[in-house]
């Protein structure tokens, strides 16, 4: 119904903030990220939402990015996740990190939103992994967060890549600071799973 919502931001709550547009002001809750980011009350703001509607109320949900919305809406096709869950997640991971622990298998991470325990935080994994760990996407991904680098596409990276992040988290790292470490190594295709794992321990200790 709301696809976004330009106005002036009124007020500003612990998860909610209200944007004044055509003389009515709209009540829409926000993840916990998203108030860091917020300007000055009385500026002007476009808010990207999702409306959800339920029996007993109707619910306005705002985010600075459509990647973000779209995550979002994304979470909440998980079983057991509603909009409230999806939130929680949503304001201890940014919607890349949140990509990054999916991929990785990262339930940890998670888990560390509130509400959410660990047998939760493995199905969205499982529910969502396929979604963002194609492995084009996957290593697309490494490179827009590592900001430099080229990962190839060539499928014969996969292996490496996979296997020095499992080496990784064996020597103690998350799976998304393992993740990362791989994303920031500048991958070839000639390169072993010992030369990926030995250049990714290279980043994590610049």
């Amino acid at each position: 119904m709301y696809s976004y919502i330009k106005g002036v931001l009124a007020e500003i709550s612990e998860n909610e903030i209200v944007i004044e547009a055509a003389g009515a002001g709209y009540s829409i809750n926000v993840p916990a990220s998203v108030l860091g980011e917020l300007p000055p009350q009385g500026t002007e703001l476009k808010i990207y939402t999702h409306f959800s509607v339920k029996e007993d109320e109707q619910t306005l949900y705002g985010f600075l990015y459509k990647e973000d919305r779209e995550m979002f809406r994304q979470l909440i096709t998980v079983s057991g996740i509603g909009p409230k869950g999806a939130l929680a997640i949503l304001s201890v991971l940014s919607p890349s990190d949140l990509r990054m622990a999916i991929a990785t298998g990262d339930s940890k991470s998670i888990s560390m939103a509130q509400g959410i325990g660990k047998k939760t935080a493995e199905r969205v994994i499982l529910e969502l992994r396929d979604k963002v760990t194609k492995m084009s996407d996957f290593e697309g991904m490494l490179t827009k967060e590592s900001g430099r680098g080229a990962v190839t596409q060539n499928a014969r990276n996969a292996g490496p890549v996979s296997e020095a992040i499992d080496a990784l988290t064996v020597l103690g790292y998350s799976r998304m600071e393992a993740g990362r470490a791989v994303g920031m190594v500048n991958l070839t295709e000639d390169m072993t799973t010992e030369d990926v794992l030995k250049a990714a321990l290279k980043t994590i200790r610049v």
